[in-house]
């Protein structure tokens, strides 16, 4: 895929590694559809996008749940609606609720990971992905499109500690990226996805300097990854043609 020209959708892009992948695809040409929850946020994107993009590029705002279906469906009517074509989704959109499975106190159960704190996870991780997927899918069929779906997974996909709802849904996440790329290959669509290990976000760099301490010592290059890794990476992937099926994990060896 030439990704200058390309209408790509961006699930959470209005901070973090979605802004960074928005802001890396517009200084390339691309024509952007930020999907969040804030307006506020979202019109800040576009400012910022508006900035490093050519003067003609069309970068337009949709606040939506991913983890509703309606609103999707009708997110993806409305950027057909403005921009006639659809090439490239990034579902990036996630969320955290961190807790132990179980924790107890000489055989005293002191908390459990709630039904709440694992199905708000699920929704948003997983059903989220689904939903976006299967409806930027729809859209590049309807066109004749061939397109990329990407996946944000984790390296917390084999399992971290403190995370089970989180790991949970990422192995899901990863799973649904395989078997995407074999039922739409037949479209032209292909599904890969993109598992960053410890990277350099405002939720990582809020943490306790100790664990943050701590968590860099387990990494082989001794650093944490940068936003900008996980953007170069999807611009690798949506324009390498013959990617697809497969997860790249950013993590600077840390899983190995």
């Amino acid at each position: 895929m030439n990704i200058s020209g390309s209408v790509i959708a961006i699930t959470g892009g209005a901070q973090g590694l979605g802004l960074e992948t928005a802001l890396y695809l517009a200084a390339r040409g691309a024509q952007l559809a930020l999907i969040d929850l804030d307006q506020s946020k979202l019109d800040e994107a576009v400012a910022q996008c508006k900035e490093v993009a050519q003067a003609d590029a069309v970068i337009c705002s949709y606040v939506a749940n991913v983890a509703e279906e309606s609103q999707v469906e009708d997110i993806f009517a409305q950027i057909m609606a403005d921009f006639g074509n659809l090439h490239g989704l990034v579902n990036n959109a996630g969320i955290t609720r961190d807790a132990m499975l179980i924790k107890a106190r000489n055989g005293v159960i002191e908390k459990r990971m709630s039904l709440q704190q694992w199905q708000s996870v699920m929704d948003v991780n997983l059903t989220g992905v689904f939903l976006c997927g299967r409806e930027a899918a729809t859209k590049m069929v309807e066109q004749g499109t061939e397109g990329v779906i990407i996946n944000i997974a984790s390296i917390s996909k084999a399992g971290n500690m403190g995370q089970t709802n989180y790991s949970a849904a990422k192995a899901g996440v990863e799973a649904m990226s395989v078997t995407w790329a074999k039922e739409l290959a037949r479209y032209g669509i292909r599904s890969a996805a993109v598992a960053p290990g410890f990277m350099e976000t405002e939720m990582v760099s809020s943490m306790k300097p100790e664990a943050l301490q701590m968590m860099t010592k387990q990494i082989p290059l001794q650093r944490l990854g940068k936003p900008s890794h996980i953007a170069q990476t999807i611009a690798f992937i949506l324009e390498n043609d013959y990617i697809s099926g497969r997860t790249i994990e950013v993590d600077a060896g840390l899983r190995i």
